[in-house]
C-alpha cells in the first residue's frame, strides 16, 4: 500500500476508495462584501489558500478520483434556517438579508456560489448543507456509500467550524480522514493551529494532516 507522509504517522493511501471534499469555498466567505467580511474577518486569509485547493482539485481530477464540493446555504424561504442560527451574534447583515452579493447564504445567490477558480465541473457532486457538518440534512453520506469511498481528504474553510465538524462526523462513521494543512484556513490562525493539533492527537484520534504536496505525491505513487 502506498503511503502519504502525514502526521502523526504515515497515512495508508487507497486511491481506489478515496475522495476529495472541498468545504465551503464560497464567495461569501472569501470576498470583500461577503458574509465573512461582514463579521469583521480578514478574508484575505481564505483567498491565500485558493492556489493549494486548486492544485488538490486538479490532482484528484487528473487521477480520476472523486471531487465533492460543499456549500453552506439555505432555502429562499428560510425554512431550513433555525432562528437561533440567524439571530446569533451582532453581524451587520444576517443570513437571508440582502447584501452586496445578493441574499446572504441563500441558494442561487451570487455570494453563495463557489469561487470561479474552484468551480465544480459538470457531474461533480455539490452538497448544499444547511448546517456546519456535511452529513446533516444532506445526501453526503449516501453519495459516499454509492462511490465506495473509505478515505476522505479535506480542504476548505473554516478549519475549526465546517471543516472540523464534517471531519469529526466522518471519523465517527468509520471513514479515514486526512486534512490538507495548507489547503484549509481559519480567520483566526490560532484556531487553525489548535484544530490541527486536536485532529492528530492521541494517535490520530480524528485523523491525519499533511501538505498538498504530500497528498499528491502519495496519490501519484499509489
Amino acid at each position: 500500500m502506498a503511503e502519504i507522509d502525514a502526521l502523526p504517522f504515515p497515512f495508508g493511501c487507497k486511491p481506489e476508495a478515496m475522495a476529495l471534499v472541498v468545504i465551503d469555498m464560497q464567495r461569501d466567505f472569501a470576498e470583500p462584501g461577503g458574509f465573512g467580511a461582514s463579521l469583521g474577518n480578514d478574508v484575505s486569509r481564505v483567498v491565500a489558500i485558493v492556489p493549494m485547493v486548486k492544485r488538490l482539485i486538479e490532482g484528484f481530477r487528473a487521477a480520476g478520483l472523486p471531487v465533492i464540493h460543499t456549500m453552506e446555504c439555505h432555502r429562499p424561504d428560510l425554512s431550513d434556517l433555525p432562528p437561533a442560527k440567524r439571530s446569533r451574534g451582532n453581524p451587520s447583515i444576517r443570513i437571508g438579508d440582502v447584501g452586496p452579493m445578493g441574499r446572504v447564504l441563500i441558494v442561487g445567490e451570487p455570494g453563495t456560489a463557489i469561487l470561479d477558480e474552484l468551480a465544480p465541473l459538470p457531474g461533480e457532486i455539490v452538497i448544499e448543507k444547511p448546517g456546519k457538518g456535511a452529513f446533516y440534512a444532506t445526501s453526503f453520506g449516501e453519495n459516499l456509500k454509492r462511490l465506495g469511498v473509505q478515505q476522505l481528504v479535506f480542504a476548505g474553510v473554516t478549519t475549526e467550524v465546517c471543516v472540523q465538524t464534517t471531519m469529526r462526523e466522518a471519523n465517527d462513521r468509520g471513514y479515514e480522514c486526512l486534512l490538507a494543512e495548507d489547503a484549509t484556513e481559519s480567520y483566526f490562525p490560532e484556531f487553525k493551529a489548535a484544530v490541527l493539533a486536536m485532529i492528530r492527537a492521541q494517535g490520530a484520534i480524528v485523523g491525519w494532516t499533511a501538505t498538498t504536496d504530500q497528498v499528491l505525491k502519495g496519490i501519484a505513487d499509489a
